[in-house]
């Protein structure tokens, strides 16, 4: 199974649910863009919250230097991403492959995240509530869906809003994988903590 991990925005917790779905699965993790905290990338977050000894943790297609949108990114490192150039790592395991911000966040003049979303990927959203976050994620799944790209369900981050969950769930027909709540912090036991209570909604995609 592959899965690629969206979110509705930036900030949303993407990442935080990309280590849980790793640990979840024992799945491989992917982050083919990874723009600015290089010394602390998104790969490095999550390989340091994964309990198990079975995920592998797969070099970045593009690793660049500024903390912006990937298309600015890369032209401030003097280069332009090119779809050819970011080639999915073989293996047999499960796959995580975390996308960076929403789903039409520019990579180039041309091409968005959304692009690189392959048909065999299944999409699971990350949702965190605020004002505004019901809209975005509509539109996010109504992007998706008008792809034809299949939508395997939907994360949501933070406090539990039982009205906006309700709606969202109801006007898209998404499965609900599993909320996860404001925590003081996130390590390795935490992310255990919520991959086991995730595990059997993730297999059952």
């Amino acid at each position: 199974m592959k899965l690629f991990i969206t979110g509705i925005g930036t900030d949303v917790g993407k990442t935080v649910a990309s280590a849980i779905v790793t640990q979840a699965l024992e799945a491989d993790y992917w982050k083919p863009i990874q723009a600015g905290d290089l010394d602390y990338s998104d790969t490095h977050k999550v390989k340091s919250q994964i309990a198990n000894i079975k995920s592998q943790f797969h070099p970045n297609a593009y690793a660049l230097n500024t903390p912006a949108s990937p298309h600015l990114a890369a032209e401030l490192d003097g280069i332009s991403i090119d779809l050819k150039k970011i080639v999915e790592p073989k293996t047999e395991n499960h796959l995580v492959i975390e996308g960076a911000g929403g789903v039409f966040v520019p990579l180039n003049d041309k091409d968005c995240v959304i692009d690189l979303i392959q048909k065999e990927y299944k999409v699971i959203v990350v949702s965190r509530h605020y004002l505004g976050s019901i809209n975005h994620t509509l539109l996010t799944v109504e992007a998706l869906q008008n792809r034809k790209i299949k939508i395997a369900g939907i994360i949501f981050s933070g406090d539990e809003n039982n009205p906006t969950e309700t709606i969202i769930l109801n006007k898209t027909g998404v499965k609900f994988i599993g909320r996860i709540d404001n925590e003081p912090y996130f390590d390795a036991n935490v992310i255990s903590y919520y991959a086991d209570k995730f595990r059997d909604n993730l297999l059952n995609l």
